[in-house]
Parts: structure tokens; C-alpha cells; sequence
């Protein structure tokens, strides 16, 4: 697949199935996922979106494929703006940062200083304009790489604290969980 073909694919409505489909070609023609994660930064903000929409699929169903650009992936992650691609982007590192990610994963992220990622993480947390399931999504990666930064139990926990009477019910549900996770 070429750059152009998907940006004229992606400039209209996607339905999961089609999303699905579109990071099997992906991975099927060998598209840099580089140039994926390039896309997420579109300035039109749903060619972005369904881009990282994408992105999410690509990592959730074609784990190796991510894999040789994961690295620049955390490196671009801080400087996603656009709201609706905050929400895969999130996901992706929540993912990665999960105990149950794959090994090879696992090592990426040991590997990567995540000083500056954990840094975007909480200032989302903290926005009053990031949408809940943002919100939530950071709560999984703060408390993911709390073993990894002693000082983020803490912190999270003191956040959460702070959060929980401003936010949804939704939101409160999260941080009970986030809560019985680091208490382990």
C-alpha cells in the first residue's frame, strides 16, 4: 500500500471491520508503521484520528509488525495534540505497558526512558479537557510503569485523590481498580 491510497481511503468514515481490514493490507504490503504514526499527525484532525485509529489495530492485531518502529512510536507519543487520536495513542501504551504484553514488547519499553512519557501522562491526567477515556487509559499506563518509576505510586495515588470528586462515575470505577492494582 502507498501513502496516497491511504490518505485518499482515510478522508472518508471507516467502520471497524474496514479499520481491520486496512492494517491487514498494512502489514500484508509492508507499510512502514513510521509512516503510519506520521499520519496520526495529519493537520486535518479525523485523517489523523482514523490514523491512529489504524495505528491501535496494527498494535492490538500485528503486534511484530509494530514492533520495528515501537521505539519511535514512545518518542512521538508526547507530542500528539489531537484529542481523538490521545485515545489510541493512550491505549497503545497501556497496552504496552500491561503485564501481559508480549515479551519483546516488555523489553522495548525496560529499555526506553520513559521519563518524558510519564511526564505527558500525567499532565493529561490533569487537564480538565481530556476526555475520561483518555483519563482512563493514563491511570492503566501510570500504574503499568509504577514498578519502573517508584515514585509514580505515590504521585498516582495522590492524583487519583484530588481527581476522583471531579470526574464521572466512570472515572471512579477506574481508580478503584487502579487502587486494588497497586496495592499488589
Amino acid at each position: 500500500m502507498q501513502s496516497a491510497v491511504l490518505l485518499a481511503i482515510i478522508k472518508s468514515p471507516l467502520s471497524k471491520k474496514r479499520v481491520e481490514e486496512l492494517a491487514k493490507e498494512i502489514v500484508a504490503s509492508d507499510f512502514s508503521v513510521k509512516k503510519l504514526i506520521d499520519l496520526t499527525f495529519h493537520e486535518e484532525e479525523q485523517i489523523g484520528f482514523r490514523a491512529s485509529w489504524i495505528l491501535e489495530s496494527v498494535y492490538i492485531n500485528h503486534t511484530t509488525h509494530f514492533l520495528t518502529d515501537s521505539t519511535y512510536f514512545l518518542s512521538k507519543f508526547s507530542e500528539q495534540k489531537n484529542p481523538s487520536s490521545r485515545r489510541h495513542f493512550g491505549k497503545i501504551v497501556a497496552l504496552m505497558t500491561a503485564k501481559k504484553a508480549p515479551l519483546y514488547i516488555v523489553e522495548t519499553v525496560d529499555a526506553y526512558n520513559t521519563d518524558e512519557l510519564v511526564e505527558t501522562v500525567f499532565s493529561w491526567l490533569i487537564d480538565d479537557c481530556v476526555p475520561v477515556a483518555v483519563k482512563s487509559h493514563c491511570l492503566n499506563i501510570l500504574a503499568n510503569l509504577a514498578s519502573k518509576h517508584n515514585w509514580i505510586k505515590d504521585e498516582l495515588l495522590e492524583t487519583m485523590d484530588f481527581l476522583v470528586d471531579k470526574e464521572s462515575i466512570a472515572f471512579y470505577a477506574k481508580v478503584k481498580q487502579i487502587r486494588k492494582q497497586l496495592k499488589k
